[in-house]
């Protein structure tokens, strides 16, 4: 799998010209000696992967967190991050994936477990004596942000109670909730059905999986590859329908548009086609509003709101559409935090030996929350590990800004995340 999976970074790797701007800007190599840089552990590191090479690529590799700050920047088009993933993944099936790794890649086994009796699990999960033997056994970190389990229910139970309430309309969109809104997070996926009510579409919520990000991000290609293909079975119908299919988890929209084909060289058999219907959700909604459809019947919401904008939404290429859109709010100040990354990426702040890292690369965000002064009450961003993350590092509550839409159009109470 993996001698033939090199192939694909050969054109790329070539396009190296050993500048160094993607180490200068590395958020990860800034802090921390463990990791040498883009240049060292991609392009450089990988003419010792090819074919016929004996080396097992260098550990270090391990320590980039794939926040694609290194794509965002490279002047040629390089994808050292894709080069570090597969590096990873090598290394994983060389060496094996620690039960730490292997818990951590899955999110949607966990939630599922987790949420049938969600008061148990957190407190299994969330009291000190539980962290620190998380800890000391496995290897995730005691302060780390993990998320908690939602005591209301699912966003899928909530979907069959209200059924027969939602709209019905000759407009269709299909919602791709990810694990996060399923079982920690509901509320952002009924703020983003009454967003989506409110402009007329019908909601399709179909059966889905998870899109496979932690077991990339962990080096399990072969079980990623898995949830993939079921993502294309399950979804394929409304692709061929011509339905699009939005998300609210940038992480997520971005794994079903390019890393999971890209990753697992899965460009046929109906994964292109979904690749090309996939939408991040304000990514669509700035489509309506160049097309004139969008609602903008916005309340004012007065308030400062220090907006991040995540690394995996940055690396759709599409600019900030939610940035965009929110500044059509009336006295709403959205302040754009421009910090490289927020840290945590995915589940690498989770790990023991990569915590303090992660929290390292964060501080130049959380700095940036301080300096907006005491007027702040809330922060934003697409991506729910860095929310979490930005809750951990701030003190201040985090929304999606489809919770922030929501609450504009006068549907959403932010401050209890309850519809109104």
């Amino acid at each position: 799998m993996f001698t033939e999976s090199w192939l694909s970074v050969g054109p790329s790797l070539d396009e190296c010209i050993k500048c160094n701007i993607c180490t200068s800007y590395c958020p990860v190599s800034a802090v921390t000696d463990r990791f040498p840089g883009p240049k060292y552990a991609g392009p450089q590191a990988q003419r010792f992967r090819e074919n016929g090479q004996v080396q097992t690529p260098d550990d270090s590799v391990d320590y980039c967190s794939g926040c694609r700050v290194c794509n965002e920047v490279c002047p040629t088009g390089v994808k050292i991050a894709e080069m570090n993933a597969r590096a990873r993944a090598q290394i994983a099936s060389d060496k094996g994936i620690p039960i730490r790794n292997r818990l951590l890649g899955r999110n949607e086994l966990l939630g599922k477990v987790g949420s049938i009796a969600p008061s148990l699990a957190n407190f299994g999960l969330h009291n000190p004596a539980s962290r620190v033997l998380a800890e000391k056994v496995v290897g995730i970190a005691r302060e780390a942000p993990l998320p908690r389990w939602s005591r209301d229910g699912t966003f899928g139970a909530w979907m069959k109670r209200t059924a027969n309430r939602r709209l019905k309309s000759e407009k269709k969109v299909v919602y791709f909730h990810g694990c996060a809104t399923m079982y920690y997070e509901p509320y952002i996926g009924r703020a983003a059905v009454a967003v989506l009510e409110h402009n007329g579409y019908e909601v399709i919520v179909p059966s889905q999986n998870c899109c496979g990000l932690p077991m990339l991000s962990n080096g399990e290609f072969g079980a990623a590859r898995h949830y993939h293909e079921n993502n294309i079975r399950k979804l394929g119908d409304y692709v061929d329908a011509g339905y699009d299919i939005v998300g609210t988890s940038t992480s997520c929209t971005l794994t079903l548009k390019e890393e999971a084909p890209d990753l697992l060289d899965m460009h046929e058999g109906g994964a292109h086609e979904l690749k090309m219907a996939v939408w991040d959700i304000f990514e669509w909604l700035r489509e309506r509003l160049e097309l004139g459809e969008l609602s903008i019947d916005f309340a004012r919401l007065d308030m400062v709101l220090p907006y991040h904008a995540p690394c995996q939404g940055r690396a759709h290429r599409v600019g900030k559409p939610a940035l965009q859109i929110m500044a059509l709010i009336p006295e709403l100040d959205v302040r754009e935090s421009r910090a490289r990354c927020c840290g945590i990426a995915g589940t690498y702040g989770y790990k023991v030996e990569k915590y303090q890292i992660a929290m390292d690369v964060g501080e130049e965000l959380i700095s940036y929350v301080r300096e907006q002064g005491a007027r702040v009450e809330m922060t934003a961003c697409d991506s729910e590990t860095c929310r979490w993350q930005l809750e951990h590092g701030s003190g201040h509550p985090s929304r999606h800004p489809i919770e922030i839409l929501a609450a504009a159009y006068g549907l959403y109470d932010l401050e209890h995340r309850l519809l109104i």
